[in-house]
């Protein structure tokens, strides 16, 4: 990591705490600190940053908790200040959990930006976000209505209370549920956690489906909730009766995608990694300011603009369904 004399206002801020950092004169070191180490999501995040580092240089650190709680990010985010990184990139578990410690970092001159899910803006320069919150949530639930004829009750199995995308998907979900006559008929029952665990997202699926007998379909907003839900409920013999539909993986739900059971709303996760890295990196070399309007660029990924709140969005989702499940990698 090379920085060179200190530029006041380098890195523009999207948030209400300016850092007055040294602007790198180099490629740093971006510290990877996701929710769960282990999430082949977040996995696969670090594989597209590996992918940006190997073109234009720095170093990616991957570091990351075992459970899935901004309190359990704060030793890892320390661990990445004493490692002196040139910039964080953080999977926020939740909004204001590791944002005392984020903010620490920045004080010390280290970029901090938000991926997939955000934390505090005042703790951030940027948060790259995979798609618009309101058209995924928007996605997952015209997906539902399509699965299930636009008529009946059905669940979402979200990953925790806390978890900052979920909750804007699902809050947008419930407005346009009170706000949208096409979607009249159908009904939310209730909001279930799978707490970041494949056989605990299993068993709530389960659960689901035995306390309320008229379901007829489930949102999964989470990568690892959703093929642990399909593969619960095709053991029980539900799957088919109720429908699935959600994030994740789609090569983990492509047999039930296949089926007609299940639908995906997915996007290149890889290229999310990317994306993420060169953003880091042209923020830690002043290259970009984290304002509204801002461009920069992402090799052959393209140019991105800086919108509001400091998001930067790679591109619109998908619906994955048997016609276009054979071109998803991951």
């Amino acid at each position: 990591m090379t920085l060179g004399a200190a530029v006041n206002g380098c890195a523009g801020d999207a948030g209400t705490t300016k850092a007055k950092a040294a602007c790198a004169t180099g490629p740093v070191t971006v510290g990877y600190l996701p929710k769960l180490g282990t999430d082949p999501y977040m996995t696969t995040i670090r594989d597209g940053a590996n992918d940006a580092a190997s073109l234009i240089g720095g170093e990616v650190f991957y570091t990351a908790p075992s459970e899935a709680t901004g309190a359990a990010q704060i030793p890892y985010v320390n661990q990445l200040i004493a490692k002196k990184v040139g910039a964080i990139v953080i999977s926020g578990s939740d909004l204001n959990g590791a944002a005392a410690a984020l903010k620490k970092a920045r004080q010390a001159g280290i970029t901090v930006i938000s991926v997939d899910s955000d934390v505090a803006p005042d703790a951030r320069s940027l948060f790259v976000n995979q798609a618009k919150s309101d058209e995924l949530g928007s996605k997952m639930l015209d997906s539902m209505a399509e699965l299930i004829g636009g008529k009946g009750e059905f669940a979402v199995l979200s990953s925790t209370e806390t978890a900052v995308n979920q909750n804007a998907w699902i809050k947008d979900m419930k407005a346009r549920l009170a706000s949208d006559p096409k979607l009249q008929g159908m009904k939310l029952v209730t909001v279930a956690y799978g707490q970041e665990k494949a056989d605990i997202n299993a068993q709530k699926a389960k659960s689901l489906v035995q306390a309320y007998p008229n379901l007829k379909g489930i949102i999964v907003p989470a990568g690892i909730g959703l093929p642990a839900a399909a593969e619960a409920l095709s053991q029980t013999g539900d799957l088919g009766r109720v429908k699935l539909t959600g994030l994740a993986p789609a090569t983990l739900i492509k047999k039930y995608v296949r089926s007609g059971d299940v639908q995906d709303i997915w996007w290149n996760v890889r290229d999310l990694g990317s994306l993420s890295y060169y953003a880091a990196q042209a923020l830690a070399q002043c290259k970009l300011e984290a304002k509204p309007g801002q461009k920069f660029s992402a090799g052959r990924l393209g140019t991105f603009t800086v919108g509001a709140n400091g998001e930067v969005i790679l591109g619109p989702a998908v619906v994955v369904t048997p016609a276009n499940v054979e071109d998803f990698a991951f």
